[in-house]
């Protein structure tokens, strides 16, 4: 336990509105130097809010703000970094078309002045902290996955220097090797007297890594408290303000004929082809770590690379030509595990997010009918517990848990066959887990097949009927959910077939 020091930040009675929604309604927080105070709360309860404030990215309303007690303004990042903080966010801002040493001298004056050699030199350390691979540093972090694109927001921070470190749901896209290299650099940073403030909705993380956690709720903070004398269910029933048994539905009472079956799939990051059956109402989880081969066995079968291969069939008839329209046609859809980048369009309405996939169905004889779209947007908006009355709010403006609904109910639209969902609940809160968890089983009630990657081995025992486990590029098993104890599947994931049995 951290020994008790007067605060290095100090918030108080903090408040911020957009519009009608109050966001803030009087935040109270505080983090000690050397400290790793937990940011926790369901999405939309203001978290963000307070990171934003604190990164200069939004002005507050009311109330005060001190660091190393004197009051500052931060009313823009230039002003928070000049204060000693910095964030690691979890909207990406890097630049695609820039390598990952130019994005981590971004703004630092650096990467203009020094030529090449001498900026991957100066950046080497700071990669190699986080652990991101030789080959992956001189390519366009456009080209990057998610997870690999996450490791360079923190080597940016650790570039910088600060003193006071934010870091906003920061392995949200990583797998278990990459969580456990960051936990251990948040520790290093602690112990070395930095003031780190962590936000994630991963709560086994908190027990790792934290001294103290303030939960906020309505917008409101509540007292904080010791890690160390609390647990799980009490973090939860102080987010939800009411007690939360599971948040995992009853699995399949039973499983239909086959309805989807992939024969030889190959993909991009498969390094032999993958054979997988589905069957109606069955839920698939595909478990591994980042890169394992498990998102490429998805997105192979949605046609989404050009270089997939291998047979498709779906409710017994053959899937042509292997592209991503082909796929849609024949029941297939398939939801991106990046909902900033390619699930939702941020700048557009839910209804038009959510109608997007299905505008055969709203435009008769060629003609858009707003009737017809707005029916069919509010049937999908209930479906996933969305409330009408966000319909015609730009999509970006929802909480994380509300965006990833929008990003999956879309799809439901096409009334497909099989959904395919990679990272269905990346950095979603547990409430929207529990809810997103529930409407996935409802659809495999209703006779759906889903398939879902996932890097969160919880996530993938507790919702699965049937587990695939991979390891680089292979699958390692297949075997009932109830079958594979959650230490064998790790076993799987982390060492592959050498120790699987």
């Amino acid at each position: 336990m951290v020994e008790a020091k007067p605060p290095l930040v100090e918030v108080a009675g903090l408040k911020k509105s957009y519009g009608a929604v109050q966001a803030l309604r009087g935040a109270d927080f505080e983090v000690r130097a050397g400290e790793v105070m937990a940011l926790l709360g369901e999405n939309g309860s203001g978290k963000s809010t307070l990171v934003k404030v604190l990164s200069g990215l939004v002005a507050r309303d009311e109330g005060t703000v001190r660091i190393n007690g004197a009051e500052l303004d931060l009313s823009t990042p230039a002003a928070s970094r000049e204060a000693g903080v910095a964030t690691v966010t979890q909207e990406f801002s890097l630049v695609g078309q820039l390598n990952a040493a130019e994005n981590v001298f971004l703004g630092s004056g650096l990467r203009g002045s020094w030529n090449q050699a001498r900026l991957q030199r100066r950046a080497a350390p700071f990669l190699d902290s986080v652990g991101l691979g030789t080959a992956e540093r001189r390519k366009p972090v456009g080209e990057l996955s998610v997870g690999e694109r996450q490791l360079i927001e923190v080597a940016r921070v650790l570039a910088r220097d600060a003193r006071i470190l934010i870091f906003d749901e920061p392995t949200a896209a990583l797998s278990d090797v990459e969580i456990a290299r960051i936990l251990d650099l948040v520790r290093r940073l602690a112990a070395d007297g930095r003031s780190i403030v962590y936000v994630t909705h991963r709560l086994g993380e908190v027990f790792e890594i934290g001294d103290r956690a303030t939960v906020m709720r309505d917008g409101q903070s509540q007292e904080p408290i010791e890690v160390a004398d609390t647990d799980v269910r009490g973090l939860i029933t102080r987010m939800l303000g009411r007690e939360l048994t599971t948040i995992y539905p009853d699995r399949a009472e039973r499983i239909g004929p086959p309805l989807l079956n992939a024969v030889e799939v190959t993909a991009p990051g498969l390094r032999e082809p993958v054979d997988l059956t589905v069957g109606e109402g069955e839920i698939v989880g595909l478990a591994g770590q980042l890169g394992s081969g498990a998102g490429s066995l998805l997105e192979g079968i949605a046609g989404l690379s050009g270089a997939a291969g291998g047979r498709l069939e779906v409710d017994g008839r053959p899937v042509p030509n292997r592209g991503l329209a082909q796929a849609i046609k024949a029941g297939i859809a398939y939801c991106s595990p990046d909902r900033k980048r390619d699930g939702i369009f941020e700048l557009r309405s839910v209804a038009d997010n959510l109608t997007a996939p299905s505008l055969r169905r709203v435009t008769p004889l060629g003609w858009f009918s707003p009737g017809r779209s707005r029916r069919l947007a509010g049937e999908l908006a209930a479906r996933f517990a969305i409330q009408a009355r966000r319909l015609d709010a730009d999509t970006g403006t929802l909480s994380g848990g509300n965006q990833q609904k929008v990003a999956v109910g879309k799809w439901i639209g096409i009334e497909p066959r099989v959904l395919l969902v990679e990272e269905p609940t990346r950095g979603v809160d547990v409430g929207a887990r529990a809810e997103i968890y529930g409407h996935l089983r409802e659809l495999a009630d209703e006779g759906m097949g889903i398939v879902f990657a996932s890097s969160d081995l919880a996530e993938v025992a507790g919702l699965a009927d049937t587990v695939v486990t991979f390891y680089r590029g292979r699958v390692v098993r297949s075997a009932p959910a109830v079958e594979l104890p959650q230490a064998e599947l790790m076993a799987d994931v982390t060492h592959g077939p050498e120790v699987a049995r």
